[in-house]
């Protein structure tokens, strides 16, 4: 699913983005970091979970 968004984003953190990246398409860059952060989120609510779970 796709949602239409306009976004205003800063045009030398764009610049810096495309540069760093693979992708030459700005779409590609957001949608790349977008699914970035969500792994990472993922990660640190597992990363919390150390410690709570018992094993025997």
């Amino acid at each position: 699913m796709h949602m239409a968004t306009n976004l205003q984003i800063d045009d030398n953190l764009m610049k810096e983005m495309l540069e760093l990246g693979s992708h030459r398409a700005k779409r590609a860059v957001v949608e790349e970091v977008l699914q970035e952060y969500v792994m990472r989120r993922k990660q640190l609510q597992i990363v919390e979970l150390f410690g709570t779970i018992d094993y025997d």
